[in-house]
C-alpha cells in the first residue's frame, strides 16, 4: 500500500513527480503556496491577463504551457491543494496553513520540491524602498503584470540577471543598466564546459542579444555597488573593473547574486546536510535518485542544489521512480536510465555555469560598517564586528543567539548566508566552519 504520498511544491519538479506517481497508480497529494501551478520560473500571469505566453516566458513558453496544463490532464487522480503553506514537518506529519485555518496532514512518503530563493549579499542602500530581488522583479512582471519601477537598474551574479533583463525589455519596461558583478572573461573560460548542452548556451546568448538590441548598457566585473537615495531609490553607482566610477539614475533596483536552496523543510524532516563548496551553502545529503538520509523523505529540484527548470523536471520524475521502487512498484528502466544520462550532462553544464558566475567575494569585502546585514532586526556590520571582538562566536547559531541575526520574519532566509560569509572573514576561517542556521518552525510567518 502506498499510503499518503505527499508532494510539496508545484513547480517543474513537483509537477513532473506528481505526473509520474499518477502513472504508476499512486494518488498523490500536491501542496503549493501559490494559487496556480508553475513555481517561480513558470509563474502564471493573473487571471484575465491578455499577454501571450511568448511575451512572458520567451523561448520557454512551450515548456511553461506544458507544466500549466499537466495537472488538468491528471484528472481526479491527484489531490491538489493550492494556497497552502507547509510550515513544519514533525514525526511523519505536516503542519499546514490554509485560507480556512490550520491543519495537520500525515504522510507515508514525502517529496519536497520547494525550489530556491534569491541569494542576497548586502550592499549600501539595499534596504531602501524600491530595491527588490531579481526573483521579486520576476513575480511583479509575471504574476502582477507590472514592472518594479519606471527606470529599472538590474544587478546580479548569475544567469537570472540576463534572463530578467530580457523579460523586462520584452515586456516594454525601461531598463537603464544591467550590472554583472562577475568578470566577462570568466564566461569565456567556462564556455567549453557549457557547450555540453549547446541549446542552453544559445538560450543565454538570446537573452544578451535582447539587451544589446535595446541598447542597454551592460557592465561586467563591477564592484562597490551602492544605491543612492534617502526615502527611496534615486540612482545606483558602481566601480568598474578598470577603477572608474559609474552612475545612472533609476527609481528601482532588482538585485540578487545567485540562488539559495529552500532547505528548511528538509532540515525539519531530519535530513542530514553536507556543505557544497561551489555553491557555498549547506544542502541536504541525497542520492542521484532523490533519496535522503530519512527513509520516507525525498528531494527534487532546486531545493537540493541549483540546477534550473529543465533539471528540476528530470529530478522530479526520477524521485517519483525512487518512491515507486521503494513501494515495490515497477518502473520504466529505460526511461530511468535516460533521465540519469541527461542529469549527468546537465551536471557538467552546471559546473561550467558556476565557473562563469563565480561567487563575488569582493562584494563582501566592499561593505562599510553602516551597511545593514540583517534587515529584519536592523543589525549592521559595525554591530557584528563589535560583537565578534567581544565574544568570538564560532558559528552562525551562536552569532544568532548573541546578535539576533536570523531571528526576524525571514528566519534567516535572506541574511544567513551573508552572515556566514562575514563570520568566516571575521574569524579567518572557511565558510564551511561558519556552519548553518538550524531550521525552526514556522518556516514562514503564519496566522495565529
Amino acid at each position: 500500500m502506498a499510503g499518503n504520498v505527499v508532494v510539496v511544491g508545484a513547480g517543474p519538479a513537483g509537477i513532473r513527480a506528481t505526473e509520474a506517481l499518477v502513472r504508476s497508480g499512486i494518488h498523490p497529494i500536491l501542496i503549493d503556496e501559490a494559487a496556480r501551478v508553475g513555481g517561480q520560473i513558470y509563474r502564471q500571469a493573473p487571471t484575465g491577463n491578455h499577454r501571450k505566453g511568448e511575451e512572458i516566458y520567451g523561448s520557454e513558453a512551450t515548456k511553461a504551457a506544458a507544466i500549466h496544463s499537466c495537472l488538468n490532464a491528471l484528472g481526479g487522480n491527484c489531490e491538489y491543494r493550492p494556497r497552502t503553506l507547509v510550515w513544519n514537518v514533525f514525526k511523519g506529519q505536516l503542519d499546514l496553513m490554509t485560507e480556512s485555518g490550520h491543519e495537520k496532514l500525515s504522510y507515508d512518503r514525502l517529496l519536497i520540491a520547494t525550489g530556491a530563493f534569491d541569494r542576497v549579499i548586502p550592499f549600501p542602500g539595499w534596504t531602501l524602498p524600491g530595491v527588490f530581488t531579481l526573483g521579486g522583479a520576476q513575480i511583479a512582471l509575471k504574476a502582477q503584470d507590472v514592472a518594479i519601477g519606471r527606470k529599472v537598474a538590474l544587478v546580479g551574479a548569475g544567469p537570472l540577471l540576463p534572463l530578467v533583463a530580457s523579460q523586462y525589455l520584452n515586456a516594454g519596461a525601461n531598463v537603464t543598466v544591467v550590472i554583472d558583478v562577475t568578470p566577462f572573461f570568466a564566461k569565456l573560460r567556462a564556455l567549453p564546459r557549457m557547450l555540453v548542452i549547446p541549446r542552453m548556451v544559445l538560450r543565454g546568448a538570446s537573452y544578451l542579444a535582447v539587451i544589446r538590441r535595446h541598447r542597454v548598457p551592460m557592465v561586467y566585473g563591477a564592484r562597490a555597488i551602492r544605491v543612492q537615495g534617502t526615502r527611496g531609490v534615486e540612482g545606483i553607482t558602481w566601480v568598474t573593473s578598470g577603477g572608474k566610477l559609474g552612475r545612472i539614475d533609476c527609481d528601482a533596483v532588482g538585485a540578487s547574486f545567485g540562488l539559495r536552496s529552500e532547505t528548511q523543510l528538509a532540515d525539519l524532516a531530519g535530513c542530514d546536510f553536507l556543505h557544497d563548496s561551489t555553491l557555498r551553502q549547506w544542502l541536504p545529503r541525497q542520492t542521484n535518485a532523490g533519496r535522503t538520509s530519512v527513509q520516507s523523505v525525498y528531494l527534487a529540484g532546486d531545493c537540493c542544489g541549483i540546477g534550473g527548470a529543465d533539471v528540476a523536471e528530470l529530478q522530479g520524475e526520477r524521485a517519483a521512480y525512487a518512491i515507486q521502487e521503494d513501494l515495490g512498484l515497477p518502473v520504466d528502466a529505460r526511461r530511468k536510465a535516460f533521465i540519469e544520462r541527461r542529469l549527468r550532462r546537465f551536471a557538467r553544464f552546471r559546473d561550467g555555469l558556476e565557473r562563469a558566475y563565480p561567487f563575488p567575494h569582493h562584494l563582501i569585502d566592499d561593505l562599510d560598517d553602516e551597511t545593514i546585514v540583517c534587515r529584519c532586526e536592523g543589525i549592521n556590520l559595525a554591530e557584528l564586528r563589535t560583537l565578534y571582538a567581544k565574544a568570538h562566536p564560532p558559528e552562525v547559531n551562536r552569532l544568532k543567539a548573541l546578535s539576533r541575526v536570523g531571528l526576524g520574519r525571514c528566519q534567516g532566509r535572506v541574511c544567513s548566508l551573508a552572515a556566514a560569509e562575514l563570520l568566516a572573514r571575521l574569524g579567518g576561517h572557511s565558510i564551511e566552519s561558519s556552519g548553518r542556521l538550524r531550521g525552526q518552525p514556522p518556516v514562514k510567518p503564519i496566522f495565529l
